[in-house]
């Protein structure tokens, strides 16, 4: 029988562990957006909480984010959740005023239940089965502060190429392609970066394939516009795609080299 003074066991992470790739400045695209994109709802905030879940063997990745955040927002916060407990104690020295590390998973353990204005998951859902996102999905939605924004997405090892989902309470809003322009030889190359609830619906008879192909014939018809620059190009190629596409941006962003469409124009169809 179990003493009435023993103290109960601590809840197990929710998650499984993820490789733990990084490389400073690997998220650059994906933070400059947020920034842009929840700025001001960070602003307006009381006491605005970010969480890096899932930062990897490293912390280089939730280091950035304060600094980048803090720029459209001086007073956020940000949180570094890891579900591999070694991984959590290596981060330690680097807290500072405004950023700490915490071990845990989806279930964003964060100090006195608090729920934060923003979740940032890059590269965690890579590994999960696609039946699974749905519910990581929800489940981290619901963590969200009133107004919060969860972003989560795949980049490659050097953070040239990057698509994200962003979500907010009430669902999946838009999916953003971003890249180096100059590394990019056609626009489905990004396709190897589609993030899980939609990297295996790139094929015929999916929204996010017809996407993709119609990128690439824009992108092939704005060919001429290349000897002015690679961002010319890509600026003519998302006007030619605003003809029959919902993008959620305009020319200030696809001059950075992104291209946001609205999520249910991409939505899986099955």
């Amino acid at each position: 029988m179990v003493s009435r003074s023993t103290p109960p066991s601590p809840k197990r992470p929710v998650g499984t562990v993820t490789r733990g790739t990084t490389n400073p400045n690997r998220l650059r695209r994906m933070d400059r957006w947020i920034a842009a994109a929840h700025g001001a709802a960070l602003r307006r905030a009381d006491a605005p909480v970010a969480v890096d879940l899932g930062y990897g063997a490293a912390p280089w990745t939730a280091v950035e984010l304060l600094a980048r955040l803090r720029e459209a927002a001086p007073r956020v916060r940000v949180v570094g959740i890891e579900i591999e407990p070694a991984r959590v104690a290596g981060a330690k020295p680097y807290e500072r005023e405004g950023l700490s590390f915490r071990h845990g998973g989806f279930e964003v353990p964060l100090e006195g239940g608090e729920r934060p204005a923003l979740i940032r998951a890059a590269n965690v859902l890579r590994q999960y089965d696609e039946e699974q996102v749905a519910e990581v999905w929800q489940r981290l939605c619901a963590r969200l502060a009133p107004g919060g924004l969860l972003v989560e997405g795949t980049c490659d090892e050097i953070g040239r190429r990057h698509v994200w989902v962003a979500l907010g309470p009430e669902g999946a809003r838009t999916v953003t392609f971003a890249t180096r322009l100059g590394s990019l030889e056609r626009p489905s190359d990004l396709a190897e970066r589609l993030p899980k609830a939609l990297i295996h619906r790139n094929v015929p008879g999916e929204p996010v394939h017809a996407f993709l192909r119609d990128f690439d014939r824009a992108w092939a018809a704005a060919a001429p516009y290349a000897s002015y620059g690679a961002r010319q190009r890509w600026i003519r190629t998302a006007r030619a795609l605003a003809v029959d596409w919902p993008l959620a941006d305009g020319p200030a962003r696809w001059r950075q080299g992104e291209l946001t469409v609205r999520w249910e124009a991409l939505r899986p169809a099955g």
